[in-house]
C-alpha cells in the first residue's frame, strides 16, 4: 500500500473511531477518548487546546513519531513557538474553522517551512468538548508522506 492510501485508511479507522464517540452529541466529549482504541495511530496523533486568553493554539500532547517531523518535542509548545508566521498562520485557519464550524477539517501541508519540501503531511483535525459542547480540543493525526516516509515512523497498515 502506497503512503498517501496508507494515510488515507488510517484517516478512515480515527474518524470512525471519534464518530463513534459521539453518540448523540455533535461534538464528542474529550473524556470518551480512550488512547488503547487507536493504539496503531498514537506515534502521530496529537491533541491541541483551542486558543483561550492568549489567542494561541498550544499542543497538548504530540506522538513520539512527530518528533521526527519537527525535529524536536512539540508537546506543551504553543504554535507561535513551533512554526513560522506562515506556517502558523496556516494552522490557525484550518483549526479555526474546525472550532468554529464543529466538523472535522483534512488537508496536506508540504513541510517546505522546514526546510523539508520533499514531505508533506497529509492531516485530520477531529474537534473535541472539555467542556460542555463548546469546542476547546482537537484531535489530530498527521502522516507524513515523501521520500523520507519510512524514517518518519509511518508505517503503512498491514
Amino acid at each position: 500500500m502506497s503512503p498517501p492510501a496508507a494515510a488515507i485508511r488510517a484517516h478512515e479507522e480515527l474518524f470512525a473511531y471519534w464518530s463513534s464517540l459521539r453518540a448523540d452529541t455533535p461534538v464528542p466529549p474529550r473524556k470518551r477518548l480512550d488512547p488503547a482504541d487507536m493504539k496503531r495511530l498514537l506515534p502521530t496523533v496529537s491533541l491541541i487546546e483551542a486558543p483561550g486568553e492568549c489567542g494561541d493554539y498550544r499542543v497538548r500532547l504530540a506522538g513520539t513519531g512527530l518528533y521526527n517531523v519537527y525535529g524536536r518535542e512539540i508537546t506543551g509548545r504553543r504554535f507561535s513557538e513551533i512554526y513560522n508566521s506562515s506556517a502558523a498562520e496556516y494552522w490557525r485557519h484550518e483549526l479555526g474553522r474546525v472550532v468554529r464550524d464543529r466538523r472535522p477539517g483534512v488537508g496536506d501541508h508540504n513541510l517546505a517551512w522546514r526546510g523539508a519540501s520533499h514531505l508533506s503531511l497529509i492531516w485530520i483535525r477531529l474537534p473535541l468538548a472539555t467542556r460542555g459542547s463548546e469546542v476547546d480540543m482537537i484531535l489530530g493525526y498527521d502522516a507524513v508522506v515523501g521520500l523520507s516516509a519510512v524514517q518518519s515512523g509511518i508505517r503503512p497498515a498491514a
